[in-house]
């Protein structure tokens, strides 16, 4: 009796399975009705404690981050003040790199900085530039997305509790093995939700701001070179063109060779011919 008691449970709990999360806390009364009272009294304390948590208001979930460009006269000046930004900030610097571009040369430092500082943070920074090439200020609310991946997380734990309720009831290899199949994907699960959660709330509690200057370098390219210089320079590439056109009819010589003995055979037929 007890056995059967137990597979008809498993039916109904993988069945159950293919419905919405969110009807687990439904599930949990209907199953009560035919758990032992100490296990039914454990299943209505947590589906009061579900209720009474869908009550509580959940802070707003805002992701902020921003994206800003500018020139600046000195580079290293720059970054000295972004530095003391970070600082004053608690914020951290993830990732700093720099190179060089046709007319300038660059850096792109990107800050992960505490949300509650953040607008403090991008009037430091802003603090002195007289104009954005860029300035991107974004907000995007997750509170909705946060909520219900937080629901779903607390309705896979439940099913949990409830598989392994039956786990602990089953005396049979074949019961044990098919819950604890049912109990490793929900786990899967479970971990994949949390994952999901640690991720957003890091968005949320640390923002992100990336920041590139840059300086021009155009007055080093070159155009200060005197006239003199310029057509030097122009007498050194028509000689090395020169040398490199000969150099080119030494590669050639035997096609030339066999071209002029072609037009000559070819010019004196036709000789013969006007005869």
């Amino acid at each position: 009796m007890k056995s059967k008691l137990i597979i008809a449970l498993l039916l109904f709990v993988a069945l159950s399975c293919k419905k919405a999360d969110a009807e687990v806390s439904e599930d949990l009364k209907v199953m009560a009705v035919n758990l032992p009272a100490k296990a039914k009294s454990v299943n209505s304390e947590a589906y009061s404690e579900s209720s009474n948590e869908n009550d509580k208001v959940i802070e707003k979930k805002i992701i902020r981050t921003g994206n800003l460009r500018f020139e600046t006269d000195n580079l290293e000046t720059t970054y000295e003040q972004i530095k003391s930004a970070v600082k004053k900030g608690k914020a951290f610097i993830q990732n700093d790199s720099q190179g060089k571009e046709y007319a300038s040369v660059y850096r792109r430092i990107t800050v992960r900085i505490p949300s509650e500082n953040f607008d403090s943070f991008i009037k430091d920074i802003s603090n002195g530039v007289d104009y954005f090439d860029n300035k991107e200020i974004n907000s995007q609310d997750v509170t909705e997305e946060y909520i219900d991946i937080d629901a779903r997380l607390k309705a896979k734990k439940k099913l949990e509790n409830r598989y392994l309720e039956l786990l602990a009831k089953a005396n049979k290899m074949s019961e044990m093995l098919a819950i604890e199949a049912q109990l490793s994907a929900i786990r899967e699960e479970i971990e994949a939700k949390e994952g999901q959660l640690r991720y957003m709330q890091s968005q949320v509690s640390l923002s992100t701001v990336t920041i590139e200057f840059y300086k021009t370098i155009a007055e080093e390219s070159g155009v200060t070179i005197s006239y003199g210089a310029k057509i030097w320079n122009a007498i050194k590439s028509g000689f090395y063109g020169i040398s490199s056109f000969f150099l080119w009819l030494l590669e050639i010589w035997p096609f030339i060779i066999l071209a002029v003995a072609l037009f000559y055979f070819i010019r004196k037929r036709f000789k013969k011919k006007n005869i």
